[in-house]
């Protein structure tokens, strides 16, 4: 999942395990979401729902300074 974008449902029906499962483990567990230090100020943030499908693509990069940025794609742009 780090390498390419594959959703953990797909990943967890690759390996023949609960993807849903899997997935959840993820977002509740190994991702540290809850624990986020930002997660206070995130809905400061913008968001243009006018961009928003059903199908997105979410990605993770460093520009500069080690600041990481994330990055949201809609799939049916």
């Amino acid at each position: 999942m780090d390498n390419y974008p594959i959703s953990c449902y797909h990943l967890g029906e690759y390996f023949q395990v609960d993807g849903k499962q899997l997935q959840h483990q993820y977002k509740e567990h190994i991702s540290d979401y809850s624990g986020w230090s930002q997660k206070e100020h995130a809905e400061d943030w913008m968001l243009f729902c006018d961009n928003v499908g059903s199908h997105l693509s979410i990605d993770e990069t460093a520009l500069s300074n080690g600041e990481l940025y994330t990055i949201v794609t809609n799939k049916q742009a």
